[in-house]
């Protein structure tokens, strides 16, 4: 069996697919469907059982749960960078996260889950050591504890890896909202006002030319096989292309995809003063020095096989 939390999501989802088409069908999904629409995303797959989280995490803190698990894919959790309960965040993020952890380590079961970019927060460097984490919301925050905790446990006897997703982008995210990619937010504005609203000139950067290292989702998808089915790996590895790129670079993609639309810019927001990352870029230095060679998809591939995949 594998283990797929947030399967119901985003990347989580993508993973059950990925899986399905190497012919897996014995998954365990865990998630949270209090907004059921999420069920979209696992409607066209194949699995073998689904487990609400609370149940899911009571089974573990019980040692009622013990099916033999070939890998652990955690990819739940609270996204909301905006979230100002960090109560709830951190019961979430880490405190889940540590008692999935231990029942892998107990079993000796490969386990490979999301980590982010957000750790970086206020740093201009993006490599994956201390020095440069520096979270700018409690999101952030409790992805990083979580890092910690990992690295403190040293040496272990199955493969562990976090990856340190940047901005990820794909099909599968109608659900998320606020939270969906900024792809998804700019079609969005194009299909129901003809504009792309994009940030104006704020923190150094010229209207729109904030830069983001966005990644698609079926390179994450591949990273997660990859090192839950390859060799004895241990680490934390940034999940990026290693490229930066503007976010009129995204606007101007969509207008010639679609042949139509506009941008427009507005005001930089009051309330992410300070909690903004106007720049990021994936250091693939300790990624590739781990045995991780394939290339990442172009920004302009990545969308055009987005719009390709989405319905009418």
């Amino acid at each position: 069996m594998f283990i797929v939390t947030g399967g119901a999501g985003f990347i989580g989802s993508h993973v059950v697919q990925q899986l399905n088409r190497r012919g897996h069908t014995d998954i365990l999904v865990v998630d949270n469907l209090e907004r059921p629409e999420k069920f979209l995303n696992l409607s066209d797959l194949v699995i073998q059982d689904y487990l609400d989280k609370r149940e899911f995490r009571a089974r573990l803190d019980a040692g009622s749960f013990d099916p033999k698990v070939e890998a652990i894919f955690h990819n739940g959790a609270c996204s909301d960078t905006m979230g100002g309960d960090g109560r709830y965040m951190l019961a979430n993020n880490f405190g889940d996260s540590k008692a999935l952890l231990g029942y892998a380590l107990s079993r000796g079961i490969p386990m490979v889950y999301a980590s982010s970019a957000a750790t970086y927060g206020a740093s201009p460097d993006f490599a994956p050591v201390p020095a440069n984490e520096r979270p700018l919301n409690v999101y952030g925050y409790s992805k990083l504890l979580f890092d910690q905790h990992v690295r403190q446990l040293g040496r272990v006897a199955s493969p562990l890896v976090g990856l340190r997703y940047f901005n990820v982008y794909g099909p599968r995210e109608g659900h998320k909202g606020r939270m969906m990619s900024v792809l998804h937010q700019l079609l969005r504005q194009l299909k129901d006002t003809g504009a792309c609203k994009l940030f104006g000139a704020c923190g150094g950067y010229e209207a729109g030319e904030q830069l983001r290292d966005f990644v698609y989702v079926g390179d994450i998808v591949d990273l997660n096989l990859h090192f839950a089915q390859g060799p004895m790996v241990q680490g934390i590895f940034n999940a990026g292309t290693g490229r930066a790129r503007s976010f009129n670079a995204i606007a101007q993609t969509l207008i010639s995809c679609l042949g139509r639309g506009r941008i427009e810019y507005i005001p930089f927001p009051d309330a992410l003063q300070g909690k903004y990352q106007s720049f990021t870029q994936a250091d693939l230095g300790t990624l590739r020095a781990a045995g991780y060679a394939r290339e990442f998809t172009a920004l302009e591939d990545g969308i055009r096989q987005t719009l390709a995949e989405l319905p009418d």
